[in-house]
């Protein structure tokens, strides 16, 4: 009898060591997301109720909902929500749709396969400034986007205004982050094309399959968990850009076209100092994000394990 309780309070001794040896390696962790992100979030809720100015040093004012009221009744607010749709809509079809090509064509090759995939996922590691202001050279009027577009349309000397036509800023918003973003999507796609068992592939072909057949009946279906995660993915992502679009105003293009949220978060904050509206912004934001990647886990577990 005495051995029995010996056992069991041992046990519960071994079982209570790690139970705190567990809370000393999950409190980093902890620490780091209440200072980083949960206080953040919990003061955005608290500034957006009042009227608290960056540089002033009276205390904020309880406002209530006036803040909301004022965001969501300005036509600037809307018109940054429709910049930051058309910027996702318009770079949700070429990278989706390219990446998801390349990524065949790479799976295809047995040779030099990595090195297309570091070619292509080399744009993605290069800082965004450094990466926005490398393609303003390229959209300079003497550039080389004017000499491919009249090389490509068969015209000369013409200025197609790519940082000073409202419709043409923001295809160079699309174009540079097409550019940037592409590869690392691509290798997310040969990723997934890698799980599926070959032995699916292989009985294929026994089968007599051909290419278009393997790809549209067999690697397209499996690779539809892939997809869907790639493009809650793709969203997410689109709807964080600022460094382009800041650094393309700061060179003269027109703000309106390209005003997106987090730009227009940026300037509701530190040029009119206005922080509570600018937290009822972020806020609208974040909703949006906590949305799409509720989506995200969701269709990241959609599919079976193919291995």
């Amino acid at each position: 009898m005495s051995e029995a309780v010996s056992k069991r309070r041992s046990g519960s001794t071994l079982q209570a060591r790690t139970h705190r040896w567990g809370w000393v390696f999950v409190m980093p962790g902890i620490l780091f997301f209440t200072a980083f992100s949960l206080y953040p979030i919990l003061n955005a809720i608290w500034t957006s109720f009042h009227n608290k100015k960056l540089l002033s040093l009276k205390p904020p004012r309880f406002v209530g909902f006036q803040n909301y009221v004022q965001v969501f009744s300005s036509s600037d607010f809307w018109n940054s929500v429709r910049a930051s749709a058309v910027f996702c809509l318009g770079v949700f079809v070429p990278v989706f749709c390219g990446s998801l090509l390349l990524a065949v064509l790479i799976a295809s090759r047995r040779k030099a396969g990595r090195f297309y995939q570091l070619a292509l996922y080399s744009p993605a590691i290069l800082s965004s400034v450094v990466t926005a202001s490398v393609w303003v050279l390229l959209f300079d009027p003497r550039g080389l986007a004017n000499q491919f577009a009249n090389a490509l349309l068969r015209t000369s000397g013409v200025d197609y205004r790519w940082l000073s036509d409202p419709v043409m800023v923001q295809i160079s918003t699309i174009i540079v982050y097409v550019w940037k973003t592409i590869g690392y999507y691509t290798i997310l796609f040969v990723t997934g094309i890698g799980k599926i068992p070959a032995t699916v592939i292989e009985a294929s072909m026994i089968d007599g399959a051909n290419a278009w057949q393997r790809l549209t009946r067999i690697i397209l279906p499996l690779l539809k968990p892939t997809m869907a995660l790639v493009s809650v993915m793709i969203f997410i992502s689109s709807l964080k850009t600022f460094s382009t679009q800041y650094l393309f105003t700061q060179r003269g293009a027109p703000l309106a076209p390209i005003n997106v949220l987090t730009l227009s978060i940026y300037r509701t904050a530190l040029s009119d100092q206005n922080l509570g509206k600018a937290s009822v912004m972020s806020l609208f934001l974040f909703a949006v994000l906590l949305f799409l990647s509720w989506i995200q886990i969701r269709a990241g577990g959609s599919g079976e394990d193919l291995e």
